[in-house]
């Protein structure tokens, strides 16, 4: 009886782990059959496209990277797209962990208040912020400028960042921060000696999450961006499709140039983006 239960047992483990490993196999062929069919589609004319979307190009046209890369301005659009985004996380970063520390560690009075009315301004839509933050472009010479715009990216994404690093930080043990201190370190060079070098995995977090969301980022480009060579890579890749002009083929190896650093930025960072969210999820 015993034998037969154990055998049941393992064979049913085996049953599981084999069910699992074809639910995962199958998500991560639905996840990725978008990427495959828009890479299928950047080796075609926009003719082949129309009448025969999801067939694999016999005769494929690698000359569309070539010509959307050189020819296009698309070059341009990606250093662009790199130094807005770029500017924008490393302000978000920055600013985002000394508000958390200041929150998490360094409690004053109205400091809950204050948090909780950052955080609620998550949940204000991107429509609502294009008025006013297009009069304070204005105002301050900043409007059709790559600066003015990650400064935007920086005023909508902050909150988000905020709230993942004082998470993060409220679960640091307070004994490191006593122990520097009896060191003589003070709070400037335990945040950035000690702190941050901790904080690794909700920085990549942070990093990682943002950049996505601001590297595809399209309501406030086309608003605050209004020169062609300032064009930002959503931008760029709307041109190949208008009223009267339509190249399907540039228009999806455009795609698939703008989500290779996006790829290659999880791949990079995935493990310690995983951690980020589980302590971010822990405590809030």
């Amino acid at each position: 009886m015993n034998s037969w239960l154990r055998k049941y047992q393992q064979n049913g483990g085996l049953v599981a782990r084999l069910a699992e490993t074809l639910l995962m196999l199958g998500y991560t062929l639905f996840t990725f059959s978008p990427l495959a069919w828009v890479f299928t589609m950047s080796l075609k004319d926009t003719a082949t496209i129309r009448n025969s979307p999801y067939s694999i190009p016999l005769d494929p046209r690698w000359a569309n990277y070539t010509d959307v890369w050189f020819t296009s301005n698309y070059s341009q659009y990606f250093i662009n797209s790199g130094y807005a985004v770029g500017l924008a996380i490393a302000i978000l970063i920055v600013v985002g962990a000394m508000a958390a520390y200041a929150f998490a560690r360094m409690p004053f009075r109205g400091s809950e208040f204050i948090f909780m009315a950052i955080f609620a301004s998550i949940m204000l839509p991107a429509q609502v912020l294009l008025i006013p933050l297009f009069q304070l472009l204005v105002k301050y010479s900043l409007i059709n400028t790559l600066t003015g715009l990650a400064l935007v990216y920086v005023a909508v994404q902050l909150p988000m960042a905020i709230y993942i690093l004082r998470s993060f930080f409220a679960q640091i043990p307070r004994e490191l921060a006593e122990a520097a201190r009896m060191d003589g370190c003070g709070e400037w060079k335990i945040f950035w000696k000690i702190m941050m070098p901790i904080a690794t995995p909700a920085i990549s977090t942070i990093l990682i999450v943002n950049f996505v969301a601001l590297w595809n980022e399209f309501i406030f480009a086309v608003i605050f961006i209004q020169d062609e060579s300032k064009r930002t890579l959503p931008l760029g890749v709307m041109k190949f499709v208008g009223d009267v002009y339509e190249d399907l083929g540039h228009m999806a190896a455009g795609l698939v140039i703008s989500i290779i650093p996006v790829l290659l930025l999880y791949v990079f960072f995935s493990e310690k983006f995983i951690k980020g969210m589980s302590a971010g999820a822990v405590k809030g």
